[in-house]
């Protein structure tokens, strides 16, 4: 295979924090009612449904007749979803910015819903980095199912081994080495500087 020349991202827990609790802790005050809420209701299962192309409004209407008691709390996912955004990962966006201003040619691929990620767009200028970012829910592909890394091999125009996967779920990241993507699992900053600077990259502090 090719050595890296590019830099693939994650999204969710890569470059930016993401949190469902960080909305609803503002909206159920009591700890036991919010974990129940939060393991029972709105969880991330329910959620990633979005990411695999389902429109919020029909899996609102689910939920809230599976627990129509809830009803309230439920509405407020969708309007109020950018507050479970909690903010940029440190260091990520200055990585980025320094990876574009070495000629690094930069693309994501994040599991996101088509209609959040619509959203969130306009208010995360970081992406106006990116040559290109595959979106789940809008191509109806799901990491790490093996079909959105071969293509985002096409759209991106790279060959097997020229693009460095950082994703912070390993099996992601283990499925995108499987269609050629050497990959990086993310756990922090400092040990993706390391990695960054072995491959050439960025330079070694």
């Amino acid at each position: 295979m090719a050595t890296p020349r590019a830099v693939v991202f994650d999204v969710g827990n890569v470059l930016y924090g993401w949190d469902i609790g960080a909305l609803y802790r503002k909206l159920i005050p009591d700890p036991a009612r919010l974990d129940w809420f939060l393991s029972h209701v709105v969880t991330p299962d329910w959620h990633f449904q979005h990411d695999r192309g389902r429109p919020h409004a029909q899996t609102t209407a689910e939920l809230t007749a599976r627990y129509p008691a809830e009803a309230d709390l439920i509405a407020a996912y969708v309007p109020r979803w950018l507050e479970t955004i909690t903010g940029p990962i440190a260091g990520m966006h200055e990585l980025v910015a320094e990876l574009h201003g070495r000629g690094v040619p930069i693309f994501g691929i994040t599991n996101f819903s088509a209609e959040f990620w619509a959203m969130f767009r306009p208010h995360a200028p970081v992406f106006d980095y990116f040559a290109d970012i595959v979106v789940s829910g809008t191509e109806q592909l799901f990491k790490p199912e093996p079909e959105i890394y071969r293509l985002a091999l096409r759209r991106f125009g790279l060959a097997r081994g020229e693009g460095l996967f950082i994703d912070d779920r390993i099996e992601n990241v283990r499925a995108g080495e499987a269609e050629g993507f050497p990959g990086h699992h993310f756990t922090g900053l400092a040990r993706l500087r390391t990695r960054l600077a072995a491959e050439g990259l960025i330079t070694a502090a």
